[in-house]
């Protein structure tokens, strides 16, 4: 194969990857706990799916991948309510149910998902980072209206959540951060979790504490900001098994 072929088969993987992602720009955000002589925590550009994957991406992925079909992924990766809403292993439900956010996976399952889409799951100072942006706003985590908001979205949390798309896309042109489900990310639980079975990927880290304390204002940066506390109170008590049916998954680059 030619250095010209390559390059273009190359470039063209490149834009296969990025359809229907956005590209976020280098910036940093207000962590809800600060690491000892930390201040704003700085986040390199990345690329982020605009929209959370659904039943019928999932349900790609499980046909090109039996292992991780319901009643394939061995216990290690998964507990018993893998994919537990799901009519049958390869039967997410009705066309309205392939349009809802897939949920119901495991951390290993999620990011066995977007390996297979050449991608991977943003980290939780990505998530925290663009999620702290509204439909004008870069930066709204102190405004009061968006903070209520929030608090309003998340105490509707069902397991029986509307399809993805419905929500306007903030201002970095992503949208249903939090208006459907709870999104995994690659160090959930203050680490990044390894992939070692043995452990079950809990992965935890006795110097992360505060993670785990973090329905406490104490030492938090911000003692109001309410939807974060909500958020990483859920991390906590995660592992790499925990599959919940308000838990889905979405990618980065």
């Amino acid at each position: 194969m030619s250095d010209v072929l390559a390059n273009a088969l190359g470039h063209l993987l490149v834009a296969a990857t990025l359809a229907g992602m956005v590209r976020l720009p280098a910036g940093s955000y207000e962590p809800l706990y600060r690491r000892a002589g930390e201040g704003r925590v700085a986040v390199a550009a990345f690329a982020l799916d605009i929209e959370p994957a659904t039943n019928a991406d999932y349900l790609a992925f499980v046909r090109a991948n039996p292992q991780w079909r319901r009643g394939a992924v061995k216990p290690l990766f998964a507990e018993r309510g893998y994919l537990a809403t799901w009519r049958d292993a390869l039967a997410p439900g009705d066309a309205y149910a392939l349009r809802r956010p897939v949920t119901d996976v495991s951390w290993f399952a999620a990011k066995a998902y977007c390996a297979w889409r050449g991608k991977r799951l943003p980290t939780v100072d990505e998530w925290e980072y663009a999620a702290a942006a509204s439909e004008t706003r870069r930066d709204a985590a102190r405004e009061p209206d968006f903070v209520r908001r929030l608090l309003s979205l998340y105490a509707r949390r069902s397991a029986h959540a509307l399809p993805v798309g419905g929500a306007a896309r903030n201002a970095y042109g992503v949208r249903d951060l939090h208006e459907l489900a709870w999104e995994w990310t690659l160090d959930f639980n203050g680490i990044l979790v390894s992939d070692d079975s043995r452990d079950g990927g809990s992965g935890v880290a006795a110097s992360d504490h505060a993670l785990f304390c973090a329905s406490a204002a104490v030492g938090a940066t911000d003692p109001t900001n309410y939807p974060a506390f909500m958020r990483y109170a859920v991390r906590a008590g995660l592992t790499g098994r925990s599959t919940l049916r308000t838990l889905g998954v979405r990618c980065a680059v």
